[in-house]
């Protein structure tokens, strides 16, 4: 992997840790626009604070837009939520592989 690459990925996974950024995105990954409030719920204990900042930044990540209905991801956030969306899988061979490891 080049220099570039690591650097993007880097780039990416610094936004992604940002806490709720995910849950954020992953909310919306169904396509329907979110309302702030719907949002807020859809996520489940963020503060209007903490969500206002995630928006913010996940709008200059070109990740995020807010629309006349409210906030929709962008082709970019979904193509990104849709590769994510790999992750479940993954993650259930994981967390067996781990049991197996405990036994």
């Amino acid at each position: 992997m080049s220099y570039k690459e690591n650097a993007a990925i880097g780039q990416l996974l610094a936004l992604l840790e940002s806490r709720y950024a995910i849950r954020v995105l992953w909310a919306l990954r169904d396509g329907h626009a979110q309302t702030f409030r719907l949002l807020q719920d859809s996520v489940g204990g963020i503060t209007p604070n903490t969500l206002n900042t995630r928006i913010k930044e996940l709008r200059e990540a070109g990740l995020l837009n807010h629309g006349s209905e409210g906030y929709l991801l962008t082709s970019s956030g979904t193509e990104l939520t849709r590769r994510l969306g790999e992750l479940p899988a993954f993650a259930s061979k994981w967390v067996a592989s781990q049991a197996r490891k405990a036994r």
